[in-house]
């Protein structure tokens, strides 16, 4: 151990990202992980190996630029790489508009602003799809315009259909009752009425209108990626989910994992990223569409996703990928890791209790391999981690397994009719 390197890690957010990010280098380098946010999320009380700083207003501008400039005088005379890491939309996006300002202190592994707010929009990521061949879902787009107009607005596709905002950084800004992340629409009443709620209450940037893809949640896929400073893909990781959250404000989240290997969809996304120049972690969310054959993006987003501490419950520290390139810049000269090519090394990750999952998840092979995984004990959470755990945590996690069964026992029949 005698050839480790100093650097700080720096960690935006409270959530479980945030948390399975600071296990994964605590595992690897057993010191805490410093971190910011505007509020402490339940993932991260009563843990000793993040060390949380609560900002209020730290979510946006012009607070989060006025906070980072005064951390730049904390860390301006630290000799080793200090490394911010977004671990939401929010961050990402705000690391890399204030990129040029920031990096004289931070490393800061993102892209530029510009193709950032290409990406973070589904319409502009969708042309970006367009123009790189990527398969995704028939799409219509729908204004504030579209919506203020005098005439109706027209849905080409038969129902049911799926609708999203574009914007998801304001989308997290826009509260009203019903209100999802995500909307799967049964018939043309329906959708007036979401339409209407959705731009009535705040919302101004474009809705997505989308071809429902049919299907459960075990046709869905989700991908993790690290690229490293020189735009080379180094690791890509492949996830199954079987289960996803139904409760309405966290529809759509992946609550169990198995992972996966799909060389044709690591080709994929190995020439788009490389293509784009892109750097650091990107996360994607893909459907297999039977009707076809192909699996069909749904979104990049430019940070590890909530559920992504299966990539490193597969073997593939997804923290130290960063360190590697920016702090021992080890990477250069390394080929890129294709996930999971080995079954024998696979473990089941899970967001919610053992009993929810087998009693919601549909039953299939996928579903056969996860029991055989948890029945020779080959899985794990992001939140109990053996090296800090402790009563209060304990309780913690047994509220929110009861909270989780609670929804799925309220939603589940509803949202996946």
């Amino acid at each position: 151990m005698s050839d480790l390197k100093n650097f700080t890690p720096i960690l935006l957010g409270s959530d479980f990202n945030v948390y399975g990010m600071a296990r994964s280098l605590y595992e690897k380098y057993h010191k805490p992980v410093k971190a910011y946010a505007e509020v402490r999320l339940a993932p991260t009380r009563y843990t000793k190996i993040v060390d949380l700083t609560t900002i209020p207003g730290f979510s946006e501008d012009p607070k989060w630029i006025e906070e980072m400039r005064e951390l730049k005088k904390v860390y301006a005379n630290h000799q080793e790489p200090v490394i911010l890491i977004g671990c939401g939309d929010g961050y990402a996006e705000l690391i890399s508009k204030h990129k040029d300002e920031l990096s004289d202190v931070f490393v800061c592994p993102y892209v530029d602003f510009k193709l950032i707010k290409q990406l973070n929009s589904k319409e502009n990521f969708y042309n970006m799809c367009d123009k790189h061949n990527l398969p995704y879902p028939k799409t219509k787009i729908i204004t504030k315009n579209d919506f203020e107009s005098d005439q109706p607005i027209k849905q080409p596709f038969g129902y049911p259909v799926a609708l999203k905002p574009t914007n998801s950084v304001e989308w997290l800004d826009i509260h009203f009752e019903g209100r999802k992340k995500a909307f799967v629409i049964k018939s043309e009443a329906e959708f007036k009425d979401i339409v209407s709620k959705i731009y009535e209450n705040g919302y101004t940037s474009d809705l997505i209108l989308q071809d429902f893809i049919p299907g459960d949640d075990s046709n869905m896929r989700v991908l993790n990626a690290y690229v490293d400073k020189n735009h080379k893909v180094k690791m890509m990781c492949l996830g199954h989910p079987l289960l996803e959250d139904p409760s309405p404000s966290s529809i759509g989240n992946y609550v169990a994992i198995i992972p996966e290997y799909n060389q044709a969809i690591y080709d994929m996304i190995q020439k788009f990223l490389e293509d784009i120049k892109f750097t650091g972690y990107a996360n994607f969310d893909m459907k297999y569409d039977s009707r076809d054959g192909s699996y069909k993006l749904f979104e990049i987003n430019l940070r590890q996703g909530r559920s992504s501490f299966f990539v490193t419950l597969a073997g593939y520290n997804l923290a130290d990928w960063v360190i590697q390139d920016y702090v021992y810049d080890s990477l250069k000269d390394q080929p890129t890791v294709y996930g999971n090519k080995n079954k024998e090394n696979y473990s089941l990750w899970l967001g919610v209790g053992k009993n929810v999952f087998r009693k919601y998840a549909k039953e299939n092979s996928e579903k056969d391999l996860a029991n055989n995984l948890i029945n020779e004990g080959k899985f794990g959470t992001t939140f109990w981690y053996d090296k800090d755990r402790n009563f209060k945590r304990w309780l913690l996690i047994t509220w929110m397994k009861h909270i989780y069964k609670k929804n799925f026992d309220r939603y589940f029949s509803i949202n996946k009719e």
